[in-house]
């Protein structure tokens, strides 16, 4: 049970939590402070939080949990912002979809990452966004990454990892480093990908006759491209190292398949989409008949 929680930046994810929290009963209070007063007053309407508040320190006074729920780039400001206003009573944690930059700046700002730091990352989402689009179930069934360093408090962890596990989520441990990588291939990039095929076609001389004629492969495939493109700007900057990474090893494979294609090597092409779906099958449709929802990258 949290006596009193404090959400900064009160959008899909952590409407989201408070509305699950609240759902479950695990929660007395949830406060809210932000920069935009018309979202505080929304979410206080939906029921979503208790009150809210345009001053950061009447906000975390008294909060047991501080949870920064903006996005990446704007996650490292209110650390500085909350530097001052820094104590051991309360469990400060995130949900920036990159992990590094995040505890860079808190070596920067405080010397040394605050043992009651938890850095974490729900690995849920929508292409909605705002704490109108927020939703109680949001985590049910998905992970939240937390990736703790050796000098993270015990207690902390398990603070953050219980609020998580009462929203309905499974929590997992990784390093900073391993978390970056992996979102950056399983969800950066793949962002990158849809919003790039979106544009090029969009500036196409035929774009209204192909957008006319989709059909839902596409639709699948680029409704991410639909996501707050500013949250995605800050990802990308955030996790350049490991996105670059992603779309050189996708540029060569791409490279490979189109001389595949313009050569006719059929054996060649039909062997990248058969390995393509054996993977798949395999990582994905084997988690879902064991009953483990792989999620939706954010």
């Amino acid at each position: 049970m949290i006596g009193r929680l404090c959400i900064i930046g009160l959008g899909l994810m952590g409407g989201s939590l408070a509305a699950a929290l609240k759902a479950q009963g695990k929660v007395g209070s949830v406060v809210a402070t932000g920069r935009r007063e018309a979202s505080l007053a929304k979410g206080l309407e939906l029921g979503v939080i208790d009150e809210y508040t345009l001053d950061l320190a009447e906000a975390v006074r008294g909060a047991d949990i501080v949870v920064i729920a903006t996005p990446t780039l704007v996650a490292e400001s209110v650390l500085s912002d909350l530097a001052p206003l820094w104590n051991d009573t309360m469990v400060v944690t995130d949900v920036a979809s990159v992990k590094g930059n995040i505890q860079r700046a808190a070596e920067h700002i405080f010397g040394d990452v605050p043992s009651n730091l938890v850095l974490g990352h729900p690995i849920a989402g929508s292409e909605q966004s705002g704490v109108e689009a927020a939703r109680a179930g949001l985590f049910e069934d998905h992970r939240v990454i937390l990736t703790p360093l050796a000098t993270t408090r015990p207690e902390a962890v398990t603070a953050v990892e219980q609020m998580w596990q009462a929203s309905g989520a499974d929590v997992v441990c990784m390093p900073v480093a391993e978390h970056d990588a992996v979102l950056a291939s399983t969800s950066h990039l793949p962002h990158v990908l849809a919003y790039t095929l979106v544009d090029a076609l969009a500036k196409d001389g035929r774009a209204a006759e192909i957008f006319r004629f989709a059909a839902g492969g596409f639709r699948d495939f680029t409704r991410i491209a639909s996501s707050d493109p500013k949250m995605w700007h800050d990802i990308v900057l955030a996790n350049a190292d490991a996105v670059l990474a992603g779309i050189d090893l996708f540029s060569s494979h791409l490279s490979e398949l189109r001389r595949a294609i313009e050569n006719g090597d059929g054996e060649a092409i039909y062997k990248v989409f058969d390995q393509a779906k054996a993977a798949r099958d395999e990582h994905f449709l084997g988690q879902y008949l064991n009953g483990q929802s792989a999620g939706k990258s954010d």
